[in-house]
């Protein structure tokens, strides 16, 4: 008989850091909160098959992804409709990317590892605002 490891989806919030956001606390979390770090914000949705197909991911590859040096964000947007609604969402996953105050993009879906961490390195090459 082969044990099966079960996946915990709750697991990475904790490996990765992810701090809970909300609509009431979004903009000062994140938005607004000091320092030229790049922000994102992961929406997801109880028992989304997608999310969970990048939670899995995202544990098996985590040194690729912490290596990114992202500051990471949550929220189950299927608990928080008004956050979804305010980035006009049509499924989630979500990715919305911030810094210093400025939205720089959104990646929607999982589009898998290659293509998200080459859009992340696009981000994080771009001089901040200060910089420019």
């Amino acid at each position: 008989m082969s044990s099966v490891q079960s996946f915990d989806p709750t697991q990475i919030f904790d490996v990765f850091g992810m701090r809970a956001v909300d609509s009431a606390s979004f903009d000062p979390m994140v938005v607004q909160a000091p320092g030229a770090d790049l922000r994102c914000v992961f929406l997801w949705g109880q028992d989304c098959y997608n999310c969970n197909v990048f939670k899995q991911t995202a544990m098996l590859h985590k040194d690729a992804l912490l290596d990114l040096g992202l500051t990471w964000f949550e929220c189950n947007v299927y608990d928080d409709v008004a956050l979804g609604q305010r980035f006009s969402l049509h499924g989630v996953p979500a990715f919305m990317m911030f810094r210093q105050g400025k939205r720089l993009g959104r990646i929607s879906g999982w589009p898998g590892l290659p293509q998200f961490t080459d859009a992340v390195r696009r981000l994080l090459a771009e001089p901040p605002a200060e910089q420019r």
